[in-house]
């Protein structure tokens, strides 16, 4: 849980940026619901002068950072909260910065050095030689779930013609992109500090089937962004199908949190979060916190869905149990699963999601759900409110508003 300074910023960050964050971070509450990292995203560093002609450091961008990381570091700690930093797994990142491809051993003691304790780590500037034969993105798939035979070029091999698909059973973790980012987990684990390794590989070769032996999370999909349509759903659509490799040790990315940005309604942000929280995917801010709306807040703030995501004895993300507006197992970007569950210290949560444009009454029938059964009594609390609505037996019923979600906690009477 944390912040990320992109999605607000991109490249127009400083070192004051990062200071005053951590420091809203303490004041709004945020640090005591578990939200403790700031992490720096791209342009950090020099773009002219990228790495010591001695050392083969890479050179922060002092205008910037008069400080330096590592002072930025320091006043980070000394509110409690942790730094993180970024980098990429080819030449260069993707706003043309220092990668760290080749240099993975330095840069991982630089980091170190510095007091990082998080690295985002990226995959764009990926030269020739380090390319793959074989190629899964699954952003690219519209008509149906990824087979493993189906294969086709992503967003920066719009040129190039199309690979060969990988054969029967193929090994991913022969590809050059686990090679890629195994390295900087090998360097990573060589250093003296704990540093939570986030690998941005945007879903590619079967990320998800390897990642936990390589990092700490990894990214599922491609870029997000603030669009029901154009992100939210068809993000959610892959997780509906790819959400099983989540659990302690390791966690699915289905990227930063746009919860406060673009045009997403008051609803939208609160389906998208409870569904991130649901996923059990790291919950990280992307929002500008200083003048943050209260209702934003709000959501990010709710501790019955915090207490899901972070639960300390149930590690498995909640499930689909029912896809709703489709038949169940139904590919489709815009009507995701609706209904889903999962066990947690405090009960069973069941989320059930409105992809339609009017208010839709939606029932729990507990015999659907796993773990819960027709032929018991149980209490129905709501996670927004907080409110326990009352002993139910068979079902739950409540309006859902248009693209809303309702989150209740059931536990046994």
């Amino acid at each position: 849980m944390g912040w990320n300074s992109w999605n607000e910023y991109g490249c127009d960050i400083s070192e004051s940026i990062f200071q005053k964050v951590g420091s809203l971070i303490v004041s709004l509450g945020l640090k005591d619901l578990g939200y403790n990292y700031v992490n720096i995203d791209d342009c950090w560093s020099n773009k002219t002068h990228q790495r010591d002609n001695s050392t083969g450091r890479i050179q922060p961008d002092y205008n910037k950072f008069p400080g330096g990381i590592k002072r930025l570091a320091d006043d980070i700690h000394d509110l409690g909260l942790k730094l993180g930093i970024y980098s990429d797994a080819g030449t260069l990142t993707c706003a043309g910065y220092a990668g760290s491809l080749e240099h993975e051993v330095v840069d991982a003691a630089t980091f170190a050095e510095w007091g990082i304790d998080y690295l985002k780590y990226d995959n764009c500037n990926v030269p020739a030689g380090w390319k793959d034969e074989y190629r899964w993105f699954p952003e690219n798939w519209r008509g149906g779930p990824p087979a493993e035979d189906q294969t086709a070029g992503g967003p920066e091999d719009s040129n190039e013609s199309r690979p060969v698909p990988a054969p029967p059973g193929y090994d991913w973790t022969s590809s050059t992109t686990f090679k890629r980012y195994k390295t900087m987990g090998d360097a990573l684990t060589d250093v003296n500090r704990t540093i939570q390794y986030s690998q941005c590989a945007w879903g590619h070769q079967h990320v998800d089937e390897w990642g936990k032996l390589t990092g700490h999370s990894w990214r599922m999909t491609g870029d997000i962004f603030p669009s029901w349509v154009g992100s939210l759903m068809p993000i959610l659509n892959h997780a509906s199908f790819f959400y099983k490799t989540t659990n302690f040790w390791g966690h699915g990315d289905w990227d930063m949190l746009e919860v406060g940005n673009g045009d997403l309604t008051l609803e939208e942000n609160r389906s998208h979060f409870a569904m991130w929280a649901a996923l059990k995917s790291p919950l990280i801010i992307g929002a500008k916190l200083d003048g943050i709306k209260p209702e934003i807040l709000k959501i990010l703030s709710n501790k019955d869905l915090i207490a899901f995501n972070q639960d300390p004895v149930f590690g498995l993300p909640a499930s689909p149990y029912k896809w709703g507006v489709n038949a169940d197992f139904t590919w489709n970007q815009t009507h995701p699963a609706e209904y889903w569950s999962g066990e947690s210290s405090n009960g069973t949560y069941v989320f059930a999601l409105n992809t339609l444009d009017a208010v839709q009454n939606k029932t729990i029938t507990f015999a659907e759900v796993p773990g819960l059964d027709a032929n018991t009594t149980y209490s129905v609390y709501d996670s927004w409110t907080g409110e326990r609505k009352g002993s139910f037996a068979n079902s739950y019923t409540a309006p859902v508003e248009r693209h809303d979600t309702m989150v209740i906690r059931v536990v046994k009477t």
